[in-house]
């Protein structure tokens, strides 16, 4: 159901990888009130040059973490999950969290099958998150 693609301009050991997601599924669960079992996490160390900010100068090195959510969650709510997200990554990853920028792609849950669910997710429901 929900997912994290992470898309960073380094490279990083298996350990560092476990390390991240779980941390960034420690986020993603408290804030969206699911449980972490259900959560996914791909790393993409695409190695320097990877990832790109472009501007008025010359694009710099920048990473972008890309969030499937079910719909419905309030924009706070979000946010609250964005900030953090950059937080951790900047924290793990050294990167500055100027450079960093989080998407959301919201689903229904009949857009989302999970095996450990038994099939589709239910959509989300203002209290209905922990269960979900």
């Amino acid at each position: 159901m929900p997912s994290l693609q992470l898309d960073l301009p380094l490279r990083l050991d298996a350990g560092a990888k476990r390390a991240l997601a779980r941390e960034l599924g420690a986020v993603y669960a408290e804030v969206m009130q699911v449980r972490p079992e259900l959560i996914t996490v791909a790393i993409h160390d695409l190695g320097p040059g990877g990832v790109w900010r472009c501007g008025s100068g010359e694009p710099e090195p920048a990473a972008l973490v890309m969030c499937d959510v079910r719909a419905g969650r309030p924009v706070a709510t979000r946010e609250r999950l964005a900030r953090g997200i950059v937080e951790v990554c900047a924290r793990a990853c050294g990167l500055e969290e100027g450079r960093l920028k989080v998407e959301f792609t919201q689903h229904s849950g009949d857009e989302m099958f999970h095996p450990q669910l038994g099939g589709f997710a239910p959509d989300w429901a203002p209290g209905g998150g922990a269960t979900a």
